[in-house]
């Protein structure tokens, strides 16, 4: 009987898998993270290993490079913060100190998982959009933690990015590649910093409504300015 050895990529999924497990232990054991909240952790878990599993596939990709873990660690510590305001909104009280040290751990990840990528030279078209979708789900769920506090306007920062995804479905010249732009990886990065110190809630209520205002007002600046590149320059029929 020949025994069959997993491919790696499912091996080092199953172990982010198990952290992800003792991840949410530990939230039950410190904060006393509710069924909901375990709900949410699971959910989000399957889903991440559907996702990259199909990922994986469709780039015949046979092993994670080092960034590629990184983000996959990064992920891990999404689905704690996905977890934790989950069952803040179901329970009306927010585990917020747990909540905001889980996700700037996973913002400061976002700040070596390219690096890694560069000094190691295992860049990779899979890698920058696993890298993308994380930060997205991540800007996501704090928009809902922090919509609970100021108003579902705050939404409108976690949904514009699958916003413009679903126009691109519709309108086929927004599937044109975009250049690179700096500018608007500092104003994607601005956003998570931001519901973060705004999840925190040690500013005064105006001055974080302010702040996350002009968060918001700079990312429809920058997906207003890509809209306008493609119009101008996309493949249209």
């Amino acid at each position: 009987m020949t025994t069959q050895v997993l491919p790696r990529t499912t091996r080092q999924q199953a172990v982010a898998a198990v952290v992800q497990v003792v991840l949410l232990c530990g939230l039950s054991a410190g904060v006393g993270l509710g069924p909901v909240g375990w709900l949410a952790g699971i959910a989000y878990s399957v889903g991440l290993w559907a996702l990259l599993t199909a990922a994986v596939r469709r780039a015949e990709v046979s092993t994670l490079g080092p960034a590629d873990l990184v983000t996959l660690a990064r992920a891990a510590l999404v689905g704690g913060v996905t977890a934790l305001v989950a069952d803040g909104l179901w329970s009306g009280d927010t585990a917020v100190v747990p909540l905001v040290v889980t996700a700037t751990v996973a913002l400061v990840l976002d700040a070596v998982d390219g690096q890694v990528a560069r000094r190691s030279g295992t860049a990779s078209a899979l890698g920058a959009r696993f890298d993308m979708e994380v930060d997205s789900f991540l800007v996501l769920v704090l928009s809902v933690h922090v919509a609970a506090l100021l108003g579902p306007w705050v939404l409108a920062i976690g949904v514009m990015r699958y916003a413009f995804v679903a126009a691109s479905w519709i309108a086929p010249w927004m599937r044109s590649p975009l250049p690179t732009r700096y500018s608007a990886k500092a104003v994607a990065a601005l956003q998570g910093i931001v519901l973060v110190v705004a999840a925190s809630e040690v500013r005064p209520q105006p001055l974080t409504v302010a702040l996350v205002c002009a968060a918001l007002a700079l990312l429809v600046w920058s997906f207003g300015r890509d809209v306008v590149w493609l119009w101008r320059h996309g493949s249209r029929p």
